[in-house]
């Protein structure tokens, strides 16, 4: 009898460890850093098998460019002598991105402005908007950064051939180089010109999950450790403001080297 009670006592054992891991589980993966990165739809759509369901990526880049809007009509309405804060923030916006266009491109990169800004304002605005507890960071995610990368890649390209033709492979020879060296230079240009919407990308989409991550690690200990998570508070409370200067750095880089793409297409050098 006993053996059999001890027998029959292994199994109710095995399932009690195994409820109690899947529970833990369960809770880790509801605490899971990565939690926030998750995409979920809203609006379930289905078309001939693809899946094209408005998700919370989606409802955010919608909130970012009417975020942009709102900022740029409201602060533009104004108009006045005096700026106010709003118009002299929008005010430096124009020419903070202006004056990049200007610096790495020359004159001729002023018809580009439109792109150039919309890009810049939209991934700044995406990158704050993320920083909202309960907010979604599109920016953190590959397939849209690399979208925004791709669209750069491909329309800079196009630039150089509308604006040089055939030409514009001259670009991949370096100058002054030695003709027997052009077989192996030549590749190698090619191949770094096709590596930027890569480097544009994952550097943008690398900072944002990358910084995210970190804070919500931290922030996870200041309410396991209860009244001893005040470090964990200040650090976070620090991180954040990292990440405000990151959210607007990032925007920056992707932006500036969208410039020097540009500049690269237009003077071929």
């Amino acid at each position: 009898m006993a053996s059999e009670s001890h027998d029959a006592g292994i199994p109710q054992s095995n399932v009690a460890h195994s409820e109690v891991g899947e529970a833990i589980e369960h809770a880790e993966a509801a605490h899971s850093p990565l939690e926030q990165f998750e995409i979920q739809p809203i609006i379930p759509i289905q078309v001939a098998n693809y899946d094209v369901s408005f998700t919370n990526s989606s409802l955010f880049m919608i909130i970012a460019v009417l975020g942009v809007y709102a900022f740029t009509r409201l602060g533009a309405r104004q108009n006045a002598l005096v700026p106010g804060r709003l118009q002299s923030l929008v005010e430096m916006s124009y020419e903070f991105v202006a004056g990049m266009l200007r610096d790495n491109v020359g004159r001729e990169g002023r018809e580009y402005f439109p792109v150039v800004f919309t890009i810049f304002m939209f991934i700044l605005f995406g990158n704050l908007i993320g920083m909202i507890p309960g907010a979604f960071t599109f920016t953190s995610h590959i397939v849209v950064t690399a979208t925004m990368a791709l669209f750069v890649f491909l329309g800079i390209t196009a630039i150089g051939f509308m604006r040089h033709g055939s030409h514009f492979l001259a670009f991949f020879v370096p100058e002054g180089a030695p003709k027997v060296m052009l077989p192996l230079l030549v590749p190698i240009e090619i191949v770094s010109y096709c590596v930027r919407p890569i480097s544009l990308s994952v550097r943008l989409f690398v900072n944002m999950m990358a910084g995210h991550t970190m804070l919500k690690v931290f922030a996870g200990f200041i309410g396991a450790l209860g009244a001893l998570g005040v470090a964990p508070l200040l650090l976070t409370s620090a991180l954040m403001g990292l990440e405000f200067v990151i959210a607007f750095l990032q925007a920056y880089i992707f932006t500036v080297l969208t410039c020097i793409y540009l500049r690269d297409a237009i003077h071929l050098h």
